[in-house]
């Protein structure tokens, strides 16, 4: 084509078609140019290539290490004639995951045979194929045309010995690397190794021909490699099972221990050189990292924190909350932490029954229908009339409404003593959050139990430490709940609860009256609402005190969001303490919801007839009279003789 015959406009079409770029600035002799030179490159005849090929020895050729060969078929020498062309196959991948590629692996790379390195030329292209993880390799050399190694999936990715010997001293070593392109993974049983095999050897998969028959013999293989084997757990192993493993506390002659990271199984007689003699006992927690401490003083990390392995963790289905008792592991210099060795008590019982311990989640909740007995003998009237007015059970949701300086801790202290004498096997917990100094020292001096426990964070200590106490407060409890205890929480309040939740939440971007976040209520609603009474056996009670009308908004809005969770209700009047009048119960606005579980029917007769009587009068003479009649009577029992003749 005459291109100076074109206008410069002609000549960028006809550039632009032939894909030519960068043509605007150019002009027309320049582009001329351009395209004769595009033009001869097109009329140029592609160089073609001389088509490699693998030089084949004859047949007739043998090598010292070959032996006598058997007759071929004809068919079988065509079809591997076709093989030894240097052609790139499609990638095929295999069930278990890894890509064999389909390389044709003619050069093999100089294999020691008897001293001498040749280069293997009988080998044709080695075809994978993967058909109900079976893998089949076909071998071609001028000895065996085409013999089929049909190989299970525990050999679909190793090193093949095929050692040909039978009555002779020649011994053919084709020693191929079967897995050079797939970095030296093992399948094995549904678990690897994540290894490199920079070198190893396969002494032990034979092929023995004898009568014509093929025998496998199949062992493991011995591997040399240069770098670290980190071998990987497989998820059928424990550690992703999540049924708990039997712990060995030495009824049976053996003590599990954690060893070198490890979970073992020794003799006692084996542990004096482990064993520090230090026994230590506290509250586990479990960190996100999926190890654990166990916090010794008050549910806090301290300097006293022993460390509890993560296999430890998993292999026996801890949890955190639970209280855990054992000896500790002989420390090193360089250890922060003392380590945990073995256990010798969980929550009070034998390591042995976390094997069949449930969740606390999957218990069946229930209205609780055990009743709680506050009276005493001596008591005073306070008790009583929490027994007839609001009757608590085992497994109640209880909330005191008080306002400030009505006696609400004082009536807490009054329900521990008298849990802790008519229930001393009851597990009591008292929770004392951003209380004064000067409350927890009285509280913990007048509470004595072997089962009482008074956990507290003072008004001067942070929020994450009050928000931190209450969690493992109510994960201790559910573990105690899940063996099928009896627990009961005392919590002082929820109200600065849900203020302490406030200042360490994430913002959710929303916010209600006094400045309250919604998501600040979750944590406090999740604790309030575990209480419950379990079918299956166990119940957790608790009673939390909320406090209305102290001048902030926060504080009503946190009882209104928590007024109809619970199921049992008692309400402080402020006008009867001034007046000095104690307790300053408001009979119309207390009650038990389904109290029918819990009284019996004249109990209940007589608990209608008051709240009748008392119906059109004012709080504070109804109080007095039923104060009066109380301390007229000497129980109960002797109250409702009294109300059933009267004519109220």
């Amino acid at each position: 084509m005459d291109f100076s015959k074109k206008t410069l406009v002609e000549l960028r079409e006809i550039a632009k078609e032939k894909g030519l770029k960068g043509i605007t600035a150019l002009r027309k002799p320049e582009l001329i140019q351009r395209l004769t030179e595009v033009s001869e490159e097109t009329k140029r005849e592609p160089e073609v290539m001389p088509e490699r090929t693998m030089e084949r020895k004859p047949v007739s050729q043998r090598t010292p290490m070959e032996r006598q060969t058997r007759p071929v078929r004809q068919d079988r020498m065509e079809r591997n004639d076709r093989q030894d062309r240097y052609e790139r196959r499609p990638m095929r991948r295999n069930e278990n995951g890894y890509s064999n590629g389909g390389y044709s692996n003619n050069y093999n790379g100089g294999y020691n045979n008897n001293g001498y390195s040749s280069y293997n030329n009988n080998y044709g292209s080695n075809s994978y194929e993967r058909n109900n993880n079976y893998s089949n390799n076909n071998y071609s050399n001028n000895n065996y045309s085409n013999n089929n190694y049909s190989n299970n999936n525990n050999y679909g990715n190793n090193n093949y010995s095929s050692n040909n010997n039978y009555g002779s001293n020649s011994n053919y070593n084709s020693g191929y690397n079967n897995n050079s392109y797939n970095n030296g993974y093992e399948r094995k049983n549904d678990s690897y190794s994540d290894r490199r095999n920079d070198s190893y050897s396969d002494r032990n998969d034979r092929r023995n021909d004898s009568h014509g028959e093929r025998t496998y013999n199949s062992h493991e293989r011995t591997y040399h490699s240069e770098r670290p084997q980190h071998e990987r757990v497989s998820q059928s192993n424990y550690y992703y099972n999540n049924r708990p493993q039997k712990y060995h506390d030495g009824s049976d002659g053996l003590i599990s221990i954690v060893k070198d990271r490890q979970i073992t199984e020794v003799h006692p007689s084996e542990l004096k050189e482990l064993d520090s003699g230090i026994t230590k006992n506290g509250i586990l927690e479990i960190m996100p990292e999926n190890y654990g401490f166990i916090r010794c003083d008050n549910f806090l990390p301290g300097e006293d924190d022993v460390y509890v392995a993560p296999q430890f963790i998993r292999r026996f289905g801890l949890r955190t909350g639970d209280i855990i008792e054992g000896n500790l592991k002989t420390r090193n210099q360089s250890e922060k932490f003392s380590a945990l060795l073995y256990m010798t008590k969980v929550n009070g019982y034998s390591p042995t029954y976390l094997y069949n311990r449930k969740k606390f989640e999957d218990l069946t909740p229930i209205f609780p229908n055990n009743r709680i007995h506050l009276e005493t003998p001596g008591a005073g009237v306070s008790m009583r009339m929490l027994d007839l007015i609001a009757p608590i059970g085992k497994g109640q949701r209880g909330m005191i409404v008080s306002q400030p300086k009505t006696g609400k801790t004082t009536l807490l202290k009054q329900v521990a003593k008298a849990v802790t004498t008519n229930y001393p096997k009851m597990k009591l917990i008292v929770l004392l959050i951003d209380e004064r100094p000067e409350e927890v020292t009285d509280i913990k001096e007048s509470i004595e139990g072997e089962q009482v426990e008074v956990i507290y964070s003072t008004f001067d200590e942070l929020p994450e430490n009050h928000k931190r106490v209450s969690e493992m407060v109510i994960e201790h409890a559910k573990r105690l709940v899940e063996s099928g205890e009896d627990v009961m929480i005392l919590l002082d309040s929820i109200t600065r609860l849900a203020r302490a939740y406030n200042l360490t939440v994430t913002p959710s971007g929303r916010t209600l009256s006094g400045g309250l976040d919604p998501a600040a209520l979750h944590m406090p609603k999740r604790f309030f609402g575990a209480a419950r009474n379990m079918r299956e056996g166990g119940s957790l009670t608790i009673l939390a005190t909320a406090l209305v009308d102290t001048g902030s908004r926060m504080d009503d809005v946190v009882f209104e969001e928590f007024k109809g969770t619970g199921n049992m209700e008692l309400v402080l009047d402020r006008s009867l303490s001034e007046k000095r009048i104690f307790p300053a119960i408001d009979i119309q606005k207390s009650s038990t919801r389904r109290e029918d579980l819990l009284l019996d029917s004249e109990e209940q007769e007589a608990v209608v007839k008051i709240r009748k009587a008392l119906g059109g009068m004012k709080a504070e003479p109804a109080l007095e009279q039923i104060l009066n009649l109380f301390k007229r009577t000497k129980d109960n029992k002797e109250f409702i003789e009294t109300v059933k003749k009267m004519h109220l």
